[in-house]
């Protein structure tokens, strides 16, 4: 089992290899604006998990997928040469969800915001069903004194 720092160091340069060159290395018309977001390599550094998005609609991000697997070993091959370390990983090209996740709480977000003004907005002229001021005053000292006996 390796280091995990350089296992971290080496998934930091697989990133920055990919992001760098993946139109060079992938010369197809198909590929979309592909945004590498992070790699992870495991332990022994046999195998590294390339996460990605693609700016676009689904057809964009569909087709953007196929070409992506259709040259994984091409990208392999690219970050074997300019690793440099003795076996390269294999590398796993997942498209990554954030995007997806980050837009569904937005929407969230947005909801609770217009809620939350709504009942402002409600509340604005309402009055408490009880007293005024619901807290007991202090009593008197002269009141007090009828009370004692």
């Amino acid at each position: 089992m390796a280091d995990p720092a350089r296992a971290r160091k080496i998934a930091d340069r697989i990133k920055e290899l990919i992001a760098a060159n993946l139109t060079q290395v992938v010369k197809d018309p198909d590929l979309g604006f592909v945004t590498i977001t992070d790699v992870r390599v495991t332990g022994d550094l046999q195998h590294a998990s390339v996460f990605y998005t693609v700016f676009g609609d689904d057809d964009q991000r569909e087709r953007s997928t196929e070409v992506m697997s259709a040259h994984t070993k091409k990208l392999r091959a690219f970050v074997g040469q300019r690793l440099g370390i003795r076996l390269t990983p294999t590398l796993e090209l997942i498209p990554d969800a954030l995007p997806e996740s980050a837009s569904h709480i937005d929407d969230l977000l947005r909801d609770a915001r217009a809620r939350d003004e709504e009942l402002a907005r409600g509340a604005a002229g309402a009055r408490p069903a009880g007293e005024a001021d619901p807290y007991r005053a202090p009593r008197d000292e002269a009141t007090d004194d009828v009370d004692a006996r």
